[in-house]
């Protein structure tokens, strides 16, 4: 059985529930993580349920120590990882503008989108290699692109998202942006590892209260563009940028 841990699984309604329970279907073992204990056992118990292998951790991005507990736990039952899904990111409600923006909640969403993903790359990276074809999918957004038509930097809020005119241009997609970055330097320095690392966009998903009012499509559509990625062959793309299998503009 192939071993796959997914970040940021808290609640039901996430991507990461959705993602945990597809790779369990692909006859995976999936490790899922939250912040909360409680809460990772909590969604473990219910896909247990469903004759599914998961188990569950607790990392908090924000925790360095957190991290590295949790990678050595998990190397002494599962010493082969096979995937890595980077999935927690924290996005939080206050100012979107410049000079509004409180820089120290900032810092919070980038320590959590960037540095928090960075590490437990890091720590988990070991077990990867052991996979001899580990893969690693950053979930990124389209709003950490420059160009792509509805979420990018350039022409955000496209036409998918008029609604949202003229709201701002969110910290968000900075971090984001500098995610996107990281998977193209993380795709060059595993390559010789045999690791594929690719960013996906799982495109504007309905996991907010709310959101499908403005057109937001449901999780289980946009889930399948991350196990496409997190399932790719040796032969697969590597240090690329998608949504829904589909290369997307940096």
């Amino acid at each position: 059985m192939k071993t796959a841990l997914v970040t940021g699984v808290s609640t039901k309604v996430g991507l990461g529930y959705a993602i945990a329970e597809a790779l369990g279907k692909q006859d995976y073992h999936v490790i899922i993580s939250a912040r909360k204990l409680e809460q990772a056992e909590t969604i473990a118990r219910e896909l247990n349920s469903q004759g599914l292998s998961i188990s569950a951790i607790r990392i908090d991005l924000l925790d360095r120590k957190s991290i590295a507990e949790a990678a050595s736990q998990v190397n002494k039952k599962h010493p082969v990882l096979d995937v890595l899904v980077n999935n927690a990111a924290l996005m939080l409600d206050g100012s979107a503008t410049t000079l509004e923006k409180d820089l120290d909640e900032f810092n919070i969403e980038f320590q959590t989108n960037v540095t928090g993903t960075w590490s437990v790359t890091q720590e988990f990276y070991k077990m990867l290699v052991a996979s001899g074809h580990g893969r690693i999918v950053n979930v990124s957004s389209g709003a950490g692109s420059f160009t792509d038509p509805d979420f990018g930097l350039v022409h955000f809020p496209g036409a998918a998202l008029k609604l949202l005119d003229p709201y701002p241009l969110t910290p968000y997609a900075i971090t984001k942006l500098a995610l996107n970055g990281l998977t193209i330097k993380m795709s060059k320095d595993f390559k010789a590892d045999n690791i594929l690392v690719n960013a996906v966009c799982p495109g504007f998903t309905a996991t907010r209260a709310g959101s499908a009012d403005f057109g937001a499509r449901p999780v289980s559509e946009s889930v399948k563009g991350i196990v496409w990625a997190a399932t790719l062959p040796d032969d697969g793309p590597n240090g690329g940028f998608f949504r829904d299998g589909a290369p997307l503009p940096w």
